[in-house]
Parts: structure tokens; C-alpha cells; sequence
């Protein structure tokens, strides 16, 4: 474990740190509790009820499929990759069965140098976040985006400002927007710079 960086992020007011277990076991996750962690993220609904732990707090990180949405509502306390309306109304759907409110993130695809990524279009950010507003059991908590996996540090830079004048403007419209999620392994530091509010670190920490 890095100690020395999770004792830095978790004392960095700045951002907050979600640690992301995926490929790790529940004996690494206690590890990291024990350290001072509060909040983890995985990317595979498996592999999160695999090391679910329910004194934990737990993020959902990775693209979330439809059918999955009944196995991590109520057991997250935020799902960071809502990336479609059909997703919202399926997580609303779950939410509404339980009774409760779950928080959830916008995934926002930022880069353009891989159009595979993950995450809503830009231009189409607007419409879901009004159609989200009239869900009663979603409550919408911020945004969420995976920079270009590049080497260009001013590319990066870029996008996390993009992200950040995105987040501000809709913030203006929707108040219970307060997380602003980005930055990993290899630019949370490039992400907090640029506003960030909360980083998903993995790799690094377990150098």
C-alpha cells in the first residue's frame, strides 16, 4: 500500500478520495479501512457484491447495464455513471421499489480521442439532467468524466476545464450538484488543479 499517498489525499480538503478496488480482494479493502479510507469504488457489479461490505461506503464507477441496476441501488451511495435515460429510469424504477433516494453522477464523455469511452455526449447533457430533475428518487449530486488517456498534459488540462465550466453552468440550475468527479491514478493531481471535487485513485495506491 502507498501510505504515504493515502495519507496525503486523505488530507488534501480539496478533493475527496475513492479508492478504487477493482482486481483487489476484501482483505486489501479492510487494509485500506484500516488506513484511514471511507470510500471505495468499483467498476463490475460482480466483483463489488464480492467485497461488499455493508459498513463501508461504496461508489459504483463503471458503465452500469440495465439489468444489473437492482443488485448495487440501495447498497451504493452513489452511482457515478448514469450515462443514458434509459439508465436513470431504471435506476428511478429500483429506487422507487425501496422506498429510497439514490444519489447518482452524470458520466460526461469529455474526450474525443476515443469515442468508445463511456459516458453522455455533451450536447445531450441539458436534456437528461431536466428529465433526471423530475425523478423523484434520484438525486442528482454532480458529474462524472474519464480524461483522454494521453500524455498531453495541456489536452488533459483542457478537458478537465471544460468539465469544470460544464459543472458550473448546470450547478446554476440544479443546487444539489456539489461533486465534481475526475482525475485518477495518472492526473488527479492535473484534476484537482482544475476543480475537481473528488478523485477515483486506484492503481497508485496500491504501488
Amino acid at each position: 500500500m502507498n501510505t504515504k499517498l493515502i495519507e496525503e489525499r486523505l488530507a488534501d480538503p480539496r478533493a475527496k478520495l475513492v479508492a478504487v478496488t477493482k482486481k483487489h480482494t476484501r482483505e486489501e479493502v479492510d487494509e485500506l479501512y484500516r488506513l484511514g479510507v471511507r470510500t471505495f469504488g468499483e467498476n463490475r457489479v460482480q466483483e463489488f457484491l464480492e467485497k461488499y461490505n455493508p459498513n463501508y461506503d461504496w461508489h459504483l464507477i463503471g458503465h452500469l447495464q440495465t439489468n444489473k441496476v437492482k443488485y448495487v441501488v440501495g447498497k451504493v451511495s452513489l452511482i457515478e455513471s448514469v450515462d443514458s435515460l434509459k439508465l436513470a429510469k431504471e435506476i428511478e424504477k429500483q429506487a422507487a421499489k425501496l422506498g429510497i433516494v439514490q444519489d447518482i453522477l452524470v458520466e460526461v464523455r469529455i474526450s474525443r480521442q476515443d469515442e468508445n469511452k463511456t459516458g453522455l455526449d455533451p450536447d445531450q447533457l441539458d436534456a437528461l439532467l431536466e428529465e433526471i430533475s423530475k425523478m423523484p428518487h434520484l438525486r442528482l449530486c454532480g458529474l462524472m468524466t474519464i480524461a483522454s488517456n494521453t500524455n498531453n498534459q495541456a489536452l488533459i488540462a483542457h478537458e478537465f476545464d471544460t468539465m469544470k465550466e460544464m459543472f458550473d453552468k448546470e450547478k446554476a440550475k440544479y443546487p444539489t450538484m456539489t461533486i465534481l468527479s475526475m482525475g485518477m491514478s495518472h492526473d488527479y493531481q492535473l484534476a484537482i488543479e482544475h476543480g475537481s471535487s473528488q478523485v477515483r485513485i486506484g492503481t497508485a495506491l496500491f504501488a
